[in-house]
């Protein structure tokens, strides 16, 4: 084992406890570092390690690959002299086997866009600020897949003092692979220097082999150039040691391109800050350029669709640079903005929640395409790799909804795209767009995943959300034709849904899912909101009245007194019989994998979140009946669990999605227990990894090493998307 996974392997030993860290709003499961795009999503592990302290402890990507298994790090370093001693302020550095000591940290703060640490190394403060950009209504900005890592120097007892400051990336950051040969080189251009780094074999959309890292495009390391700096390349000990030694580096270039384990290449920068008594700030960036973003099946046949930051920079020099330099053009509004509104509409729990999960959501998508025709495209992340899931876009949709609801509509474009142009040979709608991103290129066999009630609900329902925020007549009747295929679908199949999967596909498959049917006839309702937008008036009398229909019969169905408050089933039951459907799953795969074996026969089932109602509320139908929503709220408190109420009786399992979507339509009192709960388990999560939607209500972990930093945490907006 080489040096650098040793110490990977011993960072907790070395990370140790300071209970003097306080954690602003929370202490998060794993902190956001460069959280910008599918391949840019590098976190600082917390939960079970327990002390959230960026020295001692390497950043590392979310996940390192579809079984997040590889135990990959995203080498990270950072170092400071003050008056002759070094201390470790990031990662955990080691040279000739001694690891200088590490800062005391004393706070930890996130908010929506950047996470702040505070610490004192010697006789100087550190604040340490790491902000991936959220610019939703600025395409060209938000583009750009880039971190500023800002470094704050200050002294903390009124005397100057002689410090200098080191930060270097490894070649760990250009793959998971450790046996990739990595190609590297240096450049300094109109006052910006830069480390550049990259896989020697480009592999372009991952065609040599899938996972959750990229295998193509380069690495921009950079910082200011002026006379206090120098910098290096080459082995992680020859550059850090030339550092602790001199308080410099020699500005020279390893030319040896290797393997990354072959004494993992770094690449520093260090600054020589003089005398230091008043604040000095070091900014430094890290971006990652690729001038395709995903190989896409659409109308064009099968094209390279390039990221839409090539759209308005002509080199990847001058994307470096303009990053860099806009630095100015960041402002703390979107944090208020989320902040303030969060606050209002569900109180602090629910902005420690939302301010969490924004960069989350927003890092698992990319804007591709051209200013004229822009596409987002979407990673599902961890529970697999599939492209522009229709059930994992569908619960994210309102952060867009919130943000910039043009977003929806280009998320939904490519799977639109995709099957108007007969790419997809069913008559309900796709589940995904490819099995591993980024190659969206759908499934013209028609081998898919099956959720026909639940992708046609999603596509129909996200579709009219859009259009009630922007008013795109246009988009409607563009999709017009292809809607009302799905919704024939939806009125043979929803009421009395068949044995199907949910979006909750880790549960297994089932017939008359109570949850689900109510999805469908939604959308049967929305699509004669659409009917009537377009003037398709005899479509609207038509899917209107088929949907009033169709909810009596469902409250019929769906409804019980078991326990004493009325409450929907998991899945219709005739009371005069022996209850509900005996049923047995052993091992059923999904493509998000199998985690639940088991057999239960002649019980009642509840759904412990009948959260597909929210649409009802978002879209303003009014179509399901007002005590529907008074029963399930007064019913969730009965059957909750110490960190939430779980998805239903299978097991004690839940998702934090589902949850807000069910809280944001509950009463006041419910809306604020459920919210209280997520926000007491992002506390006390024993998991040390970015946000994940399911878990265990009962003990706070997740079932296996799946569902990590998933986009669908998009749907923590619920609240502000109404």
């Amino acid at each position: 084992m080489k040096l650098q996974k040793i110490v990977a392997a011993g960072q907790s030993l070395l990370g140790i406890v300071n209970s003097a860290t306080t954690f602003k709003p929370s202490r998060a499961p794993a902190i956001p570092l460069a959280v910008k795009s599918p391949y840019m999503n590098t976190w600082l592990e917390v939960g079970s390690r327990g002390n959230g302290e960026l020295a001692g402890n390497w950043p590392a990507p979310q996940p390192g690959d579809v079984a997040g298994t590889t135990g990959a790090v995203t080498g990270w370093a950072g170092l400071i002299k003050v008056d002759g001693t070094v201390y470790t302020w990031m990662g955990a550095p080691a040279v000739d086997g001694n690891f200088p000591q590490n800062v005391v940290q004393n706070s930890v703060e996130y908010t929506s866009q950047s996470s702040i640490f505070t610490s004192t190394a010697g006789k100087v403060n550190l604040k340490v600020t790491f902000t991936s950009p959220v610019t939703p209504t600025d395409f060209q900005r938000q583009s750009v897949i880039g971190t500023y890592l800002k470094v704050e120097v200050s002294s903390n007892d009124g005397a100057t003092h002689n410090v200098q400051v080191y930060a270097d990336t490894s070649a760990e950051w250009v793959s998971i692979h450790n046996t990739d040969v990595a190609e590297w080189s240096f450049s300094d251009l109109n006052g910006v220097l830069s480390h550049a780094s990259w896989r020697q074999v480009q592999s372009e959309f991952n065609a040599d082999y899938p996972d959750d890292a990229a295998h193509w495009g380069k690495w921009y390391w950079s910082t200011g150039s002026d006379s206090s700096v120098t910098y290096q390349s080459g082995g992680h000990q020859t550059v850090r040691r030339n550092f602790i030694q001199n308080g410099k580096l020699p500005s020279t270039q390893d030319n040896k391109f290797r393997a990354i384990d072959d004494d993992y290449p770094v690449f520093g920068f260090a600054q020589d800050l003089g005398s230091v008594d008043r604040p000095v700030n070091i900014l430094y960036t890290i971006v990652h350029a690729q001038s395709n973003a995903v190989t896409f099946l659409g109308a064009q046949g099968q094209v390279s669709v390039p990221s839409l930051w090539t759209s308005y920079f002509n080199s990847d020099a001058a994307l470096v640079e303009f990053f860099y330099k806009d630095i100015g053009s960041i402002s703390n509004a979107i944090d208020d903005k989320i902040q303030s509104d969060s606050i209002k509409a569900g109180g602090q729990n629910y902005a420690t929640i939302t301010t969490l999960s924004t960069r989350q959501a927003l890092g698992a998508v990319q804007l591709a395409g051209t200013p004229t025709k822009p596409y987002l495209f979407l990673k599902e992340i961890s529970s697999n790799g599939n492209s522009q899931t229709v059930d994992v876009l569908f619960p994210a949709i309102p952060i867009y909804l919130y943000l910039n609801p043009t977003l929806v509509k280009l998320v939904l474009d490519p799977l639109y795209e995709n099957q108007e142009s007969g790419h997809w040979p069913h008559t309900y709608a796709i589940h995904d767009l490819g099995t591993n991103y980024p190659r969206v290129v759908g499934h013209p066999d028609g081998n898919a995943e099956e959720m026909p009630v639940e992708e046609c609900g999603n596509m129909i329902i996200a579709t009219l959300a859009y259009y009630q925020k922007t008013q795109d007549t246009s988009y409607l009747q563009a999709h017009y034709n292809i809607m009302k295929q799905w919704t024939g679908y939806l009125i043979q199949d929803s009421l009395i849904p068949a044995h199907q999967l949910s979006t909750d596909d880790f549960q297994g498959p089932l017939e008359n899912q109570t949850n689900l049917a109510i999805k469908g006839i939604i959308a049967i309702g929305a699509m004669g909101k659409i009917a009537e937008t377009v003037g398709q008036q005899d479509d609207a009398r038509n899917f209107t009245a088929i949907a009033k229909d169709y909810v009596g019969k469902w409250v019929d169905l769906a409804m019980t007194m078991d326990g004493g408050l009325p409450h929907t089933n998991l899945a219709y039951q005739d009371p005069k019989s022996h209850g509900i459907f005996s049923l047995l799953f052993v091992s059923l795969p999904t493509s998000r994998g199998v985690l639940f074996d088991w057999c239960n026969a002649d019980m009642i089932w509840y759904p412990g979140l009948l959260y597909n109602i929210y649409a009802d509320k978002l879209l303003n139908l009014n179509i399901v009946p007002a005590p529907i929503f008074q029963q399930q709220s007064d019913f969730y408190p009965t059957v909750a669990q110490k960190y939430g109420v779980p998805l239903d009786t299978r097991n004690m399992v839940t998702k934090s999605d589902w949850e807000i979507w069910t809280a944001a339509v509950a009463n006041g009192p419910t809306k604020d227990f459920i919210i209280g709960k997520i926000a007491t388990w992002l506390a006390e999560t024993p998991t040390n990894r970015a946000f994940t939607d399911l878990y265990d209500t009962t003990n706070g972990d997740f079932p296996g090493n799946k569902f990590i930093a998933r986009p669908v945490v998009g749907g923590h907006f619920a609240l502000l998307a109404l």
